[in-house]
């Protein structure tokens, strides 16, 4: 073992109580041990970017890795990353870590005019009409346990939302809204091929929450909620007594797993931290399927709801709907191994994984004895990705590193050994998520890991009190040479978790098949092109090309409802136009081949001049139309 850091002298099972505990990082002050982290840092640079030590604490060679993607040429991989409050989803290029794309999902965002049009604007209205959202975990769908390139799925952590991306045009095209969640914090699909897309309920209220047991923490709940990917529909819910977390799938199509917090079912912090244990929570999902079939049930918002508590009904018997795995307090992240056969739990408050046997679920009738190992692997375990050879990386906050464990030895080793560690290496700091090339699938391609760090104090230009955060890009297909920190990336605060794709799964329209829209295709032939009026409703119908709009001029009367439909009728991939009038607040993006819509008042007379707001070509300031409103009469 290598760059081995103490977990001090009680194991898992001999933990002190609640009382006499002292979380480390309660004990030690953030600045001293980000600046232990940043001095480590910075010795692991000198040493040439490894922070790999041999056992009498020399460094070792680090692989001859070249990450360059020359001017021209293109990334192996797509990388999916959580925006967080900015609300989108970040495509970046590996192992270029080039930014190439920002895909808005809960958030208006005017560069792809989305929110803008009469489509994106109702679309966020009806999943709640919130003014932001908070993306956490992208997950890419999958058949067969591999990635297929069609969706793209992302939950809301701060509203309570689900979305669907189309990756044939990276565009979101579905959000649901959860009414029995109060914050969706985990997304995954279930495995093998994507049958439901399951959004984790997070914090506990009353359901339905409607002024009930307001002061009565014990009647609160959380639930799972299970929707169809296509079409995008909200089918069923389940729900639990304690907080629930991240999820992850088993591979064959039976089990999903949460880790949870909070059995206490407390409202403050001494409350959620007094219990020794808590809780991975294993939905059986075939079993829930039949309670659903059966009307097992209850209605709440117009969703099935289905009570998968403790002592419910359904969990009696030797086929329980979910089963309440008892691991150490508070754990965060759980993700299931390549082969589908164990589902490993990261402690947060506790310095060890718990490996879960999914196999013995079915044959035991103590879920615990399907635990059947606990490596000790460091100071605030949150995640784990898989690098396909039989190696786990668990991040640790608090240690402000990545260890890389071998799986099979934590299972034969001694519950809270740290004998299956294989390294360990300084991140640039409290790393939170990371994510290996395809680990969520069944077959991890080995190569790259990155790892999502949330401070990044002294590693980039100051740019003031609102510091980026740090994506770090390692090689890890040597493991003689160990993992090697190849970039360091800045990205604005603050995403969360990601997911790496191969770029060959992926098949992205560079312009827009008619066909998938509902819009109908306006052409430059007279009669596509309209300005007609029914009332003071005013309907226009018109292409856009490079230089000019379909009508040179729109005359309304002051108070009309205006409504614009335009086609882009450009062929030639990248060439965008929009449709901009920023008094009446319209931004209307237009890719090749792509038509819109858009509904707006005219409520000023005035001119208001109609144009194009990407640089289209060297006529593209002439590119504008009139907007002539009238005054009323």
């Amino acid at each position: 073992m290598t760059q081995s850091t103490s977990t001090g002298d009680k194991s898992a099972t001999e933990r002190t109580s609640a009382d006499d505990r002292d979380p480390l990082f309660a004990r030690i002050p953030r600045r001293d041990f980000v600046k232990a982290g940043a001095a480590a840092g910075a010795m692991g640079s000198l040493a040439g970017c490894t922070g790999l030590l041999d056992s009498d604490g020399d460094t070792q060679a680090a692989a001859d890795v070249d990450a360059s993607v020359p001017p021209g040429e293109l990334d192996d991989y797509y990388a999916f990353l959580s925006g967080g409050h900015s609300g989108d989803i970040r495509v970046y290029g590996v192992p270029s870590m080039r930014q190439i794309m920002r895909i808005p999902v809960f958030n208006v965002e005017s560069a792809r005019g989305y929110g803008f049009d009469d489509e994106t604007h109702e679309m966020l209205q009806e999943a709640g009409g919130y003014t932001w959202g908070d993306t956490h975990h992208p997950r890419p769908s999958q058949t067969d346990n591999q990635y297929d390139g069609e969706w793209l799925f992302v939950n809301d952590k701060a509203n309570g939302r689900m979305a669907r991306i189309d990756l044939k045009y990276f565009e979101t095209d579905a959000i649901i809204d959860l009414p029995n969640h109060q914050g969706t914090h985990g997304a995954c699909m279930l495995m093998p091929d994507s049958r439901y897309v399951f959004g984790v309920g997070e914090l506990r209220v009353p359901i339905p929450n409607d002024g009930r047991d307001l002061d009565d923490p014990s009647e609160y709940g959380s639930t799972l909620s299970a929707m169809s990917p296509d079409p995008f529909d909200h089918e069923w819910d389940v729900r639990v007594d304690c907080n629930l977390d991240n999820g992850d799938s088993g591979k064959e199509g039976e089990w999903f797993f949460t880790t949870s917090y909070n059995s206490e079912e407390g409202v403050t912090e001494s409350e959620m931290t007094a219990a020794d244990t808590d809780y991975v929570v294993a939905f059986n999902v075939p079993r829930i399927e039949d309670a659903v079939e059966a009307g097992e049930y209850d209605e709440v918002n117009g969703v099935p709801v289905v009570d998968g508590s403790e002592d419910s009904p359904l969990n009696d018997g030797d086929e329980p709907l979910v089963r309440y795995i008892d691991v150490p307090t508070n754990p965060h992240g759980v993700s299931v191994t390549p082969d589908g056969q164990y589902a490993i739990a990261s402690g947060k408050l506790d310095p060890t994984c718990t490996i879960i046997e999914i196999g013995q679920l079915n044959e035991v009738g103590d879920p615990n004895d399907a635990v059947v190992g606990r490596v000790n692997v460091g100071n605030g375990p949150l995640h784990t990705a898989y690098d396909g050879r039989g190696h786990a990386y668990t991040t640790l906050f608090v240690d402000s590193q990545v260890v890389k464990w071998d799986i099979e030895a934590a299972v034969d080793a001694e519950m809270g050994s740290e004998d299956p560690v294989i390294e360990k290496h300084d991140v640039h700091y409290s790393p939170g998520h990371l994510i290996a090339a395809e680990s969520y699938t069944g077959d991890p391609q080995g190569d790259w890991l990155i790892v999502l760090n949330k401070l990044s104090k002294d590693r980039f230009l100051p740019v003031g009190p609102v510091f980026p955060e740090n994506d770090q890009l390692f090689y890890i297909g040597d493991d003689d040479a160990g993992m090697e920190l190849v970039k360091d990336t800045p990205t604005y605060p603050e995403p969360h978790d990601a997911s790496i794709v191969r770029a060959d799964r992926l098949d992205p329209a560079s312009v827009y098949d008619p066909d998938d829209l509902e819009l109908d295709f306006i052409s430059p032939s007279d009669e596509d092109n309209f300005i007609e009026r029914d009332g003071d409703q005013v309907h226009v119908e018109m292409y856009n090309q490079r230089n000019h709009f379909g009508f040179s001029d729109i005359t309304v009367q002051e108070g009309d409802e205006v409504t614009i439909r335009s086609t882009n009728i450009e062929q030639e991939e990248d060439i965008l136009h929009s449709l901009a009038i920023p008094e009446h607040d319209v931004n209307v993006k237009l890719a090749p081949q792509e038509t819109r819509e858009v509904t707006f008042t005219a409520d000023e007379p005035g001119v208001y001049w109609i144009y194009c707001a990407y640089f289209c070509s060297a006529l593209h300031l002439e590119m504008r139309s009139r907007l002539l409103v009238e005054p009323a009469d």
